[in-house]
């Protein structure tokens, strides 16, 4: 809460074994889930995948404990099926269509359309830290590293392998093309994120904002939490299209 992500990933290389991550409790899903009731009568939590972290079964635990002390308000919690921006944009869709004034059953009706629609693709820098997500083992991503593979990975529930290349223009290329296959020349709402990689982030931005039909797009910075295992450098999409 008082340091940058930027910042977190400065710590990191210092001494990135020695990072670690854990899952908000029950107790801080609450705190949050009353701090929240003070300002609406409905809450929508939309957390990460559970199939990647703890997070929702925590916010489920945290609503089972607010039916006595928040008997007034009503609570639904959502898995988003994914992670980094693409969770994001379904929580974005919930929070506009609550600012337009729909009932808690349309919001969620909402942000479960865009949670069909959205993809991540993320292309990593190295895959020394792959192994922390439970994808691949500690010594194929130590191997890997010394290989110099650089994976490609989608989030889709969970974190799978896409493929890989040699350099970073050859994935870059690559992660475009698998958008491009998704999306083909429909109008699509683009995120692209990156883990302390602002000038290759905002190179990728410009290029996706040149060859596709954007109706919205952010940069943005990975949270540290995905850093942990994707490691810095790493740059990528999330997107979806209109309609």
């Amino acid at each position: 809460m008082d340091i940058t992500p930027t910042e977190v990933y400065k710590l990191f290389l210092e001494d990135p074994e020695s990072f670690k991550t854990s899952a908000a409790s029950p107790e801080d899903c609450l705190q949050a889930f009353r701090s929240a009731s003070r300002r609406a009568a409905s809450i929508l939590c939309i957390t990460v995948s559970a199939k990647l972290s703890m997070m929702y079964n925590a916010a489920c635990d945290a609503r089972e404990l607010a039916r006595t002390e928040l008997p007034d308000t009503t609570i639904e919690v959502m898995d988003s099926y994914s992670a980094t921006p693409s969770e994001g944009m379904v929580a974005l869709a919930a929070a506009r269509a609550a600012a337009d004034g729909k009932e808690m059953a349309e919001v969620t009706r909402t942000a479960e359309e865009i949670r069909d629609k959205v993809g991540a693709i993320v292309f990593l820098d190295t895959i020394r830290h792959v192994y922390r997500s439970g994808r691949i083992p500690k010594i194929a991503s130590q191997i890997g590293s010394m290989l110099n593979i650089k994976p490609l990975l989608t989030v889709s529930k969970v974190v799978n392998f896409a493929g890989m290349a040699r350099n970073r223009k050859q994935g870059i290329e690559r992660m475009l093309q698998m958008m491009r296959d998704r999306v083909g020349d429909s109008p699509v709402h683009v995120s692209v994120t990156h883990a302390y990689a602002l000038d290759e982030a905002e190179k990728l931005k410009e290029r996706v904002a040149s060859e596709f039909n954007c109706v919205e797009m952010w940069l943005s910075e990975f949270s540290p939490v995905m850093g942990y295992a994707c490691g810095t450098g790493t740059v990528g999409v999330a997107f979806y299209p209109e309609g």
